[in-house]
């Protein structure tokens, strides 16, 4: 029997020490047991940050992305594969990554050619749409899939398909703790004599400590020598968003219950050596986390494998490890439960101290140089299971698999084009028109372009994107008539409005817009008011005859029911302006003209897109499949015979046995063009959906009939349109967002659309 011959080169990636959060300790952990079972083994760090400032890590961590910044994902998988590493070992949480549901992680995935063991940190059973197709793709691109649980397996198996040969479960690892009585540490603390509750880790709602300083009374009456300590900083992103109100909820509840003497927070994230200590001097441990959803708790890992007595509510972790009474389990946000079962233990000793040992005893399974060798096995498991001989790092990059690189990001110009009131409309060239004052439409584009950058993350600053962000949504706030529950359009500089409503077309995309704030802003005060926006606005799209309007505001209910689901009157809505599109379509489509009107005007591929959102969501395979036959003969009747696409010109348009007008050819039809087809992959997985989002996208960069870019590399602008015989070098506000709003679409989807790698 031959030795198996170990990795000389292990990468590691996900957040890392100094960092504060449990990833960045269990990655720190991971990395630094399996340097010390395999010390021939070059192990080294990618650390994940989450301020551009970044940390102070130590030697072992060699490169770093930002996790906004969807580019530093590429050029991590570029050092990768120019390191030669043998392995990448994946942590995964959706919270550490940036993009939608974490997807940033899939544009290094795909790029890597080593094998990949990913360790999921999280197992959703009820995933959203976004979660299931990021979660789907991972499994895919990984070679082995690590949970720390049963339970983590079974999710996999039952709702992502996943055959349990790809998937290893390894325990949390744990430092190795000797079984000791807590009396021996509790002088240092100044609890000598006392009975010690200890919950720790970092705090946030999700912890559920308020039911145990609810059951403090009752607890403390029995016994009234125990000191409950809660040891843990606060989460930095919750720090961010609210402060230490948690926290503060926390100390006015123990002084209201009259146990403000019996609770000690200790607001620190203590080094392991600490933190060993601090279990050392505890009796009961308490984790009444509020969700049954987590299927991996380190903090509980940590105190179950040194011995210690678990008091717990039953999520899915604590269930397994606590099953044939190695701990007790109570139901969640019940005090009078968390009262009985901590007395009862201090009640028996004798059946605690078994507790104790029964968990010790299973815990050395849990310590970190068991699991290291656990996780060198799934390593070597990966890297025999690899179908093809990983690719060079160049093999792979024709222009087949890489097109293009994508632009980067620069919205110099739309900051020229925007002031405190909103962005203008129209410019002289990459100069603000301030005669032509602002509109609605252009400021609702701006908004949903500030929304998906969120998201994807990156540049600008976030503190500059909010800025512009409150801006374009304070003029949709101030651009509803609450009265009439219209939209106006345009206003002069002098900011007076110039009309008493505007057309159907632009208060359909304010309330896209709105839906999209509603839907997606993390922003709570911004998602509360485009929520109010858009339902005040809903109301007046019933007597709309724009089709255009009826397809930008399906968009926006589609990106409102994201969040909020249950909305039946909305809902409603949807079905509604669905059934009148399939109307439209069935009263006017021929074999040889299949299409919703007799012309075919402007922003043309949004009834398309509407339609593939319905067909998905309601669902409707009807609706699905005549936006998808629409959208095909669109596709035919914008290329040319060299392979560019040309949208349908705006000096006559194209009318039914008429002639097509080649010219001028507007941005935003590429741009409607890149989003339906995009969708339309999604919808179908057809990667010919993925060519033709190129091909439009590539319109911009002069891909098009003259040849020539209409978007401007050194000012951040696009031209306002292509003539025959020249490119409009006015750079206004529609034509630039519809350039950044394609180029995000293109950034969104580009993760998800390149071929799978070979062994897959």
């Amino acid at each position: 029997m031959t030795t198996p011959i170990l990795p000389q080169r292990i990468a590691f990636l996900g957040d890392y020490l100094p960092r504060l959060c449990g990833i960045a300790t269990f990655t720190h952990d991971l990395s630094e047991a399996i340097a010390a079972a395999a010390p021939a083994t070059d192990c080294f760090v990618g650390a994940v940050n989450d301020r551009p400032e970044r940390y102070d890590y130590p030697p072992r961590v060699r490169f770093e992305m930002q996790e906004k910044d969807l580019d530093s994902y590429r050029r991590a998988a570029d050092f990768l594969n120019f390191s030669n590493a043998d392995v990448l070992c994946v942590q995964h949480e959706f919270g550490i990554y940036g993009g939608q549901a974490g997807s940033h992680l899939l544009a290094l995935l795909k790029e890597v050619r080593m094998p990949v063991v990913t360790t999921l940190h999280t197992v959703l059973r009820e995933p959203n749409a976004a979660q299931r197709k990021v979660m789907e793709e991972l499994v895919r691109r990984s070679d082995r899939v690590v949970v720390m649980a049963h339970k983590g397996a079974e999710i996999l198996r039952e709702t992502y398909q996943v055959p349990d040969s790809k998937v290893d479960i390894i325990a949390h690892g744990i430092p190795d703790m000797p079984f000791v009585d807590s009396s021996c540490y509790k002088a240092q603390f100044g609890v000598e004599g006392r009975k010690v509750l200890l919950t720790f880790g970092l705090l946030g709602p999700g912890k559920g400590i308020e039911h145990v300083i609810e059951a403090l009374p009752e607890i403390v009456r029995q016994h009234p020598n125990v000191v409950y300590l809660i040891l843990g900083a606060t989460h930095p992103h919750l720090i961010a968003h609210e402060g230490e109100r948690y926290r503060l909820s926390l100390e006015r509840l123990a002084e209201d219950r009259g146990v403000k003497e019996h609770v000690i927070f200790y607001n620190r994230f203590v080094s392991l050596d600490d933190l060993k200590e601090f279990i050392g001097a505890t009796d009961i441990y308490l984790t009444p986390y509020l969700n049954e959803a987590q299927v991996t708790s380190g903090t509980l890992a940590y105190v179950f494998g040194a011995g210690k007595a678990v008091v717990s509510t039953p999520y899915w972790h604590a269930q397994e490890l606590l099953a044939d009474e190695r701990g007790v389990l109570v139901p969640f946000r019940n005090p009078a439960a968390i009262s009985s079962a901590v007395c009862g233990l201090l009640d028996d000793p004798a059946r605690m101290e078994k507790i104790r040992h029964d968990a010790h005893a299973m815990g050395r399974e849990m310590i970190w140089p068991a699991v290291a060798h656990r996780y060198l096995e799934s390593f070597q498991h990966a890297r025999a299971d690899r179908k093809a001989i990983p690719r060079t790092a160049f093999a792979g990059w024709t222009l087949e698999n890489r097109p293009y690189e994508l632009p980067p990001l620069r919205l110099d110009h739309v900051i020229r084009m925007s002031d405190g009131t909103g962005i203008f409309q129209h410019a002289i060239f990459n100069v603000p028109n301030f005669h032509e004052g602002y509109c609605t439409d252009d400021n609702a584009r701006a908004f949903i372009l500030c929304s998906m950058l969120d998201e994807l993350g990156g540049q600008p600053p976030a503190e500059n994107l909010g800025r512009l962000a409150t801006s374009y949504l304070a003029f949709l706030a101030a651009a509803l008539d609450y009265k009439t529950g219209r939209f106006r359009n345009f206003m002069s500089h002098g900011r007076q409005w110039l009309e008493a409503a505007g057309s159907e077309d632009s208060h359909a995309r304010a309330l896209w817009a709105a839906g999209i704030g509603a839907g997606r802003s993390r922003n709570d005060g911004h998602s509360r008011l485009s929520a109010q926006l858009f339902e005040r606005g809903l109301a007046a799209v019933t007597d709309f005859t724009s089709p255009r309007a009826w397809s930008f505001t399906l968009l926006g209910i589609h990106e409102f029911l994201r969040r909020f689901p249950s909305n039946t009157a909305i809902s409603a809505m949807r079905v509604t302006l669905t059934g009148r599109l399939v109307a439209l379509w069935n009263a006017c489509s021929t074999e040889h003209w299949p299409w919703f009107e007799d012309s075919v005007t402007y922003e043309n591929a949004r009834f398309c897109q509407a339609l593939i959102f319905s067909g998905q969501w309601l669902p409707d395979p009807a609706a699905l499949e005549i936006g998808l036959k629409s959208l095909r003969w669109l596709v035919s009747i914008q290329k040319t015979q060299s392979g560019c696409f040309r949208p349908i010109g705006s000096n006559g348009f194209y009318q039914r046995d008429g002639a097509r007008a080649d010219f001028d050819q507007q941005p935003l039809e590429a741009q409607a063009m890149v989003a339906a087809c995009n969708e339309a992959f999604r919808a179908t997985q057809d990667s010919s959906w993925t060519r033709e989002a190129r091909r439009a996208f590539e319109w911009f960069l002069g891909r098009n009939d003259l040849g020539l870019p209409l978007y401007d590399f050194t000012t951040g602008g696009c031209g306002d349109g292509l003539h025959h015989d020249r490119v409009n070098e006015n750079q206004g506000a529609e034509s630039t967002l519809a350039f950044h709003l394609a180029l995000a679409e293109m950034n969104c989807a580009e993760h998800l659309t390149t071929p799978p790698p070979h062994n897959s």
